[in-house]
C-alpha cells in the first residue's frame, strides 16, 4: 500500500502564505499537528494561511497505532504557551481557529484547564475568530469537558477514530465507550457544535462504519469527518486499503441520512482540514 492513487497525490509547491507561517511559526515556540503529525495536508493549508495548533507539549502520554506524535514523559505545561497562541492567531488574522492537544494522562485535569486558557487567550488577541477544539477523551470526566466549555469553544471536538473492533489495536490506552461518553458529555450542555471523525480502512467492515455512525449520532454528535488514514511511517498501522472519492460520497450520503448537519467526507479530509469550511454554511443556515 505504498504508492498512492492519483486522488491522494498533492502538489509540495510553496508560496508567500506558506512561508508566512512558516516564519510565524518559527519564531513562536509553539507546535503544530501539522508537523508533528506528519499531516500530509501540511503544504495545502499553509498555503492557505492557517495551521493547527497543538498544545500541552509535544510528547503524548499514549501511543496510538496510526499517530506519529512521539509518546513518553511529558514536560509540565509552558504557563506562557496559551498566550503564545493567542498572539500567532491573532497576527496570522485567523478567522477560524482549530486548537487540539496531545494527551497529558499525567495531569490532574488532562489538560482541560489549558484549553479554557488558550480559548481566552485567542478571544482577546483575535476577538473576531471562531474557535474549535480538538480534545483529548479526558478520561469522560464531566468537570473537566465542563472546564473546557465553559471557556466558549464555538466547536467541542474529539475523535472515535476507529469502529469499536478495532479500538483495542489502533488505540490501545483509549476505549471506543469513553470516547462516545465524552461526547455525550459534550451535547448534555449544547453549548457548541459537538464533533468526531473517522479515518476509514484501517480494515474496517462497512456495517461497522455505519454502526459507528449511529454511536456518534446517539451520543449527540451533529459534525463529522471521514478521511482515509495514511500510515505516517512503515512502523505504524498499516493501511488496508485506498478508498476513492465516490465511495467517501456514498458513507457521507449515509451520515446525512442519520441526522448529521455537518459532514465532510473525502480522502484527503481530516478533523482540522478546511475545518473553517464547515462551520461557516452551519452559521448562516443557523
Amino acid at each position: 500500500m505504498s504508492r498512492l492513487p492519483p486522488w491522494l497525490r498533492t502538489s509540495l509547491r510553496t508560496d508567500d502564505a506558506f512561508r508566512k507561517v512558516q516564519g510565524r511559526l518559527a519564531g513562536s515556540r509553539l507546535h503544530t499537528v501539522c508537523e508533528s503529525a506528519k499531516c500530509p495536508n501540511r503544504v495545502e493549508c499553509w498555503n492557505r494561511g492557517t495551521a493547527t495548533l497543538m498544545i500541552l507539549g509535544a510528547v503524548c502520554t499514549r501511543r496510538c497505532g496510526f499517530c506519529a506524535v512521539p509518546s513518553g514523559r511529558p514536560v509540565p505545561p509552558d504557563p506562557g504557551e496559551p498566550e503564545r497562541v493567542g498572539r500567532l492567531a491573532g497576527s496570522l488574522g485567523l478567522r477560524h481557529v482549530v486548537i487540539t492537544s496531545v494527551t497529558r494522562d499525567d495531569l490532574p485535569d488532562g489538560g482541560a484547564s489549558v484549553f479554557a486558557e488558550t480559548i481566552h487567550a485567542i478571544r482577546r488577541r483575535a476577538p473576531g475568530a471562531t474557535v474549535e477544539v480538538l480534545t483529548p477523551d479526558f478520561h469522560a470526566s464531566g468537570e473537566q469537558v465542563s472546564t473546557v466549555l465553559d471557556a466558549g469553544p464555538d466547536v467541542f471536538a474529539h475523535n472515535l477514530e476507529t469502529v469499536r473492533r478495532l479500538q483495542p489495536t489502533v488505540r490501545p490506552q483509549a476505549s471506543y465507550e469513553t470516547s462516545l461518553s465524552t461526547l455525550r458529555l459534550a451535547a448534555a450542555r449544547a453549548a457548541a457544535a459537538i464533533k468526531s471523525g473517522l479515518m476509514l480502512r484501517l480494515g474496517e467492515e462497512p456495517e461497522e462504519i455505519l454502526e459507528a455512525f449511529r454511536d456518534l449520532r446517539a451520543a449527540g454528535c451533529e459534525w463529522l469527518t471521514l478521511g482515509q488514514y495514511l500510515a505516517p511511517t512503515p512502523g505504524h498501522f498499516p493501511v488496508a486499503r485506498f478508498v476513492p472519492p465516490e465511495e467517501f460520497e456514498q458513507y457521507a450520503n449515509a451520515a446525512r441520512a442519520l441526522g448529521f448537519t455537518e459532514v465532510a467526507s473525502g480522502p484527503r479530509v481530516r478533523s482540522s482540514y478546511r475545518a473553517g469550511d464547515m462551520i461557516r454554511p452551519a452559521a448562516a443556515g443557523a
